[in-house]
């Protein structure tokens, strides 16, 4: 199974159901990935609005 994006949350996933906001609104048309480690130190998952480390897709459609 490919990964698929959460449409609520960004973050990539290989399931059925997001772990973080448990939704099932995935999509597999998804661009762009950043990767946060430190979430309470990064600039980028402040503007994103991101407070679990993981993957994340930049733009989902």
């Amino acid at each position: 199974m490919s990964e698929q994006v959460c449409r609520e949350c960004h973050r990539i996933i290989n399931g059925q159901t997001c772990p973080i906001c448990g939704s099932s609104n995935l999509s597999a048309d998804w661009s762009g990935m950043v990767i946060i480690i430190d979430p309470e130190r990064s600039e980028i998952a402040k503007k994103i609005d991101v407070r679990v480390p993981d993957k994340y897709a930049l733009k989902v459609r």
